[in-house]
């Protein structure tokens, strides 16, 4: 974690204090986290992640540290917890008969419609 100057309106405040907070978190190196959340939580398309498998979360909502910290750390959690739930597997199945035969019938309808244009030379 480290401090940096927040961007945006502030005032003189905002040109003297570095209340921003970025917040940087090694998912591919964290012993911590288990091998299966952590390949679900690199797999996401999160723009806040690296190449090399960090997340960095900038916090700059607030004007203290101490929110702005706070609000990191909450981030961060969001992000991990997020990446707990197990997506459930799509059980395969085979379309119904009905709805096969309302697709073919669907696709004569728009056939006859579609000869049904223009002229044809050669009747």
């Amino acid at each position: 974690m480290r401090f940096v100057r927040a961007s945006g309106a502030g005032g003189q405040n905002v040109n003297k204090v570095s209340s921003a907070v970025e917040l940087r978190f090694d998912i591919a190196g964290s012993p911590s986290l288990p091998e299966p959340l952590r390949a679900r939580l690199l797999a996401r398309r999160d723009r806040r992640l690296t190449d090399a498998g960090v997340l960095v979360i900038d916090a700059q909502r607030f004007r203290t540290w101490d929110r702005n910290r706070r609000d990191a750390r909450e981030r961060l959690a969001a992000f991990i917890a997020a990446g707990l739930s197990v997506p459930k597997r799509r059980i395969e199945t085979k379309p119904t008969r009905g709805s096969q035969l309302r697709r073919l019938e669907g696709k004569r309808e728009r056939s006859e419609i579609k000869r049904g244009r223009g002229t044809r030379s050669w009747d």
